[in-house]
């Protein structure tokens, strides 16, 4: 780790030289993601005493979320405020409340990424869940509804994004007509797949398939699962139904990532990643599944710290906008209140109670273990859920790269746009 540190150093002096204005950004969602999630995801793969590649990362900030009209934001208002930034209200899919594309800082009724699209940026957006997900979708695309899927996929597919690559094969295709993954959904009887191969598009479905793509591949649309890569589903109904957390033929998001900037390299570009399994599998209080899903997130920003080192005009950032399922860790010391705490799978609150295996009917099978810390001893813990839904927590901004510095403090959701805008364009929004 000291050698990956010094060179994230290097990066940074070499950042410093570079010019605001003519770099890229790269903004990784791990959705769901707060400081516990971080801490579990350290202790299993480098121990208490180890670093991630999350904790590479040498700028931070407290992350502030609330949205126009509560505190804890949905995922889709939340990537409406990022994209456009200004406060929205719950509802919104890159709208504001008229229903409209928000009014921007810059003047215009344009996301960032549509902007920058505009202007001859390349543009990306890489999602481990379905195109339909918001992280991403918001940043080319306004509805009415998040139920409107289909009108969500028709906006990206027409945004003319230079990559796409996600799940979601259920919303390109006619109702009832076969796919690679599934049947298709759609009601307008439109095949986006055959539209996006006629408009330039290059399609494909699975990891082998991406990775036989050439550097210069063009327009590149990957579609990698019926709806989801991953089954976001409680464990007991996954083990029914034998089915694995992620899909074994479809791209892991460092995958995905390495192959978007692949793509987009040689070129200044705007790309948004999201790993949304942290977010789905916490929301189900899925603590394996969520830990993997850590894991790929991780695993993706190593990728994306890769990139950087050898392209320094370059800005990473990432954070997740609420903490799913409330999931906080308990180290455990094998006392006799403990062993009671694991048969019952519950804590003296009540809180539920998950490790890396748990019994169907309740009660923890086996607790996670850590990796060893400095002194060689590994640490069994459990997890506890708080909630089924998403809360504020305590979520961390954390950056490297070009403009990295200017993350510090506290940054409010609306703070992404300007940072990213002065990055990208070397200006400072006027119109507002």
């Amino acid at each position: 780790m000291l050698a990956a540190a010094l060179s994230l150093a290097a990066v940074s002096a070499e950042a410093a030289g570079a010019k605001t204005g003519q770099g890229s950004v790269i903004f990784m969602h791990i959705d769901g993601a707060g400081m516990a999630h971080w801490q579990a995801a350290r202790y299993l793969q480098a121990g208490p005493d180890g670093e991630i590649n999350w904790d590479r990362l040498p700028h931070l900030a407290v992350y502030r979320g609330h949205i126009e009209d509560t505190l804890t934001p949905s995922s889709n208002a939340a990537a409406t405020v990022h994209a456009y930034g200004v406060k929205v209200p719950h509802a919104a899919f890159g709208t504001d409340s008229s229903g409209k594309p928000p009014l921007a800082p810059s003047g215009q009724r344009l996301s960032l990424m549509q902007e920058a699209r505009a202007r001859g940026i390349a543009v990306g957006v890489v999602n481990s869940g379905s195109a339909i997900e918001p992280g991403t979708a918001c940043h080319l695309t306004s509805v009415h509804a998040r139920e409107d899927e289909a009108e969500i996929v028709s906006q990206q597919l027409a945004s003319g994004a230079d990559v796409i690559l996600a799940g979601g094969e259920e919303w390109y295709l006619p109702d009832g007509v076969s796919g690679r993954h599934g049947k298709g959904r759609r009601q307008d009887g439109r095949n986006l797949l055959e539209e996006a191969i006629a408009s330039g598009y290059r399609v494909v479905f699975t990891r082998e398939e991406l990775a036989a793509l050439p550097d210069d591949a063009g327009r590149v649309l990957g579609v990698f699962a019926h709806q989801d890569t991953f089954n976001d589903e409680p464990e007991e109904k996954l083990a029914a139904h034998g089915l694995p957390l992620y899909a074994v033929d479809a791209p892991s998001l460092a995958e995905m990532t390495r192959a978007a900037l692949r793509f987009l390299g040689g070129r200044r570009f705007f790309l948004v990643v999201e790993e949304e399994g942290v977010d789905n599998f916490g929301n189900c209080n899925n603590a394996p599944g969520t830990m993997e899903a850590l894991r790929r997130g991780d695993e993706a920003l190593g990728a994306a710290l890769e990139f950087i080192e050898s392209h320094p005009e370059t800005l990473l950032l990432t954070f997740g906008d609420s903490e799913a399922g409330n999931m906080d860790v308990i180290g455990l010391r094998g006392a006799k209140d403990e062993a009671r705490m694991l048969a019952e799978g519950r804590d003296e609150n009540g809180a539920p109670l998950a490790g890396a295996r748990n019994e169907a009917g309740g009660g923890v099978a086996e607790p996670f273990v850590s990796r060893p810390d400095r002194a060689g001893r590994s640490h069994r813990f459990v997890v506890s859920w708080g909630t089924r839904l998403d809360s504020n927590g305590g979520i961390l901004v954390r950056a490297a790269g070009l403009d990295a510095g200017r993350v510090a403090g506290t940054m409010d959701n609306t703070g992404l746009y300007p940072l990213f805008r002065e990055t990208l364009f070397g200006d400072k929004p006027s119109g507002r």
